[in-house]
């Protein structure tokens, strides 16, 4: 079992331990959870939610002493089999359930391409982008393949449905439920060969009249895949709390993309009330959408949990995708969306002859892997050893308190350091790779955006410091010279 998307409210006037209960009540009465389903310990979910154990141990008891679970001795909690006819009920409206996120990005080769970046080469590479496959559970993942081909009928070598197979789509839909709160059947994901394959066929769905806002700075490979089909692609002013929805409302668009759980480059992390804004925004027009890339949602540091842009829309008018890419490894090249209703019927009439573009193998893997309860080990892992890195990261850093402000640093792979010396970009870059360290200017993400003016001198520069592929003493090694580079 995931851990569970469980909105408290401390004013609410609501026991928490009441509102825990309710929320899995709910659930269990709605099918969402099901007969036989185990739930995360008690420690487990105390720790997720940031309240005392005691607090979820009340709740697990009223639960148990009303029959929705039961407690296994040296296993856990699971949900207990109801009557049959409180599951029909529950089946006639209930939307298939589940887990998280993620939202990872394939990036590798991207933003090298037009960043700049030079090719000199260094010991030290601080790259946003990259991840630590040093925890993947290979010798898990060639079980499950060698298990697979094993018992492979003609069926897995069909072509299969062209949103991806339905139950890969009903473990995502599970997954994206409990972990990020998105509301979803199965029926609205399509399963695609990353997120340019679905922001490609965004266009078929949206059309190639739609004028599309960004925020500024954004992810340039999105800017550029969308500035190849869109009408007009604009950029919108970030603050604080990320794009300004009074200045979006300027703007003469009908759909908008955001990262609202963490925003590239920037590292911002939009509070619910600029969430509710956009909303507002979306639903004060005919046909507006927003398009949620739930970027690096898996690695929160400080916090509660925040649930999905998409676990907010009542009216359907969010698109929701999300990658495994940086939860799992680059190579699974296995991304989803979710579609709003409104557009379901659009896809099927425009875009069902696309056959899905990942194979059904790899789906079938992937599908064991979340079902059997290895990704959440494996994301639990990759957590604790992301946690440690960005906290020495942080700690190594200390000196450069003086001469620079850090931002970005409450979730993701990487963080951002400002010169407070009016350093520029230019010479942050240069004097790092004298040193044998890259670093990545903020600037690179604006390249060839409306407005940009690239990075100029006498301008304080935004370096992104990435730290995902770097070991402990790469880190505090690539941070020495940098002191010795800056300070």
């Amino acid at each position: 079992m995931y851990d569970m998307t469980i909105r408290l409210q401390a004013d609410s006037g609501v026991c928490l331990y009441e509102q825990i209960y309710g929320h899995i009540k709910k659930e269990i009465r709605d099918g969402k959870l099901l007969e036989g389903e185990r739930l995360p310990s008690t420690r487990s979910l105390a720790d997720y939610l940031q309240v005392a154990r005691s607090t979820v141990d009340y709740a697990y008891g009223q639960l148990s002493d009303e029959g929705y679970i039961e407690a296994r001795p040296c296993k856990g909690y699971y949900v207990c089999p109801l009557e049959e006819m409180l599951q029909e009920e529950s089946r006639g409206k209930a939307v298939s359930d589940v887990p998280e996120n993620v939202r990872p990005r394939e990036l590798p080769e991207t933003e090298g391409e037009d960043s700049g970046q030079s090719c000199m080469p260094c010991e030290y590479d601080f790259s946003p982008h990259e991840i630590d496959m040093s925890g993947f559970p290979f010798s898990v993942w060639k079980k499950i393949t060698k298990n697979i081909l094993t018992d492979a009928n003609s069926d897995l070598f069909s072509r299969g449905e062209p949103q991806g197979d339905y139950d890969l789509r009903l473990t995502i839909s599970r997954y994206l439920h409990s972990s990020r709160g998105v509301n979803c059947r199965p029926e609205q994901i399509v399963v695609g060969a990353g997120n340019d394959y679905l922001l490609m066929l965004l266009e078929k769905i949206l059309g190639r009249h739609v004028r599309i806002a960004m925020e500024y700075p954004t992810y340039g490979r999105s800017r550029r895949i969308f500035q190849s089909f869109a009408d007009h692609v604009v950029t919108v002013n970030m603050d604080e709390s990320g794009m300004m929805v009074k200045e979006l409302a300027k703007e003469d668009v009908s759909a908008v993309y955001v990262m609202p759980s963490h925003q590239f480059p920037s590292g911002i992390v939009m509070p619910i009330g600029r969430r509710l804004e956009l909303l507002k925004w979306a639903y004060s027009g005919a046909d507006r959408y927003v398009i949620e890339d739930d970027y690096d949602s898996e690695f929160r540091y400080h916090g509660k949990p925040i649930p999905a842009l998409q676990a907010s829309d009542e009216h359907g008018r969010v698109i929701y995708l999300g990658s495994f890419s940086k939860a799992i490894a680059p190579a699974i090249r296995v991304s989803f969306m979710v579609l709003p209703e409104p557009l379901l019927e659009k896809y099927r009439q425009d875009c069902s002859f696309y056959s899905c573009t990942v194979s059904r193998i790899d789906q079938s893997i992937l599908n064991q892997f979340i079902r059997n309860g290895y990704f959440e080990r494996h994301l639990n892992k990759m957590r604790k050893i992301y946690r440690a890195k960005h906290e020495l990261l942080l700690e190594c850093l200390r000196p450069f308190q003086s001469a620079f402000t850090v931002s970005g640093e409450n979730a993701g792979l990487h963080l951002l350091l400002t010169s407070k010396k009016k350093l520029s970009e230019t010479e942050l870059v240069r004097l790092a790779e004298e040193k044998g360290v890259r670093v990545y200017g903020l600037t690179d993400s604006m390249k060839g955006t409306e407005g940009y003016k690239g990075s100029e001198d006498g301008k304080a520069g935004t370096i992104l410091l990435g730290f995902g592929a770097l070991s402990r003493e790469q880190i505090e090694e690539g941070v020495r010279r940098l002191q010795e580079a800056w300070l």
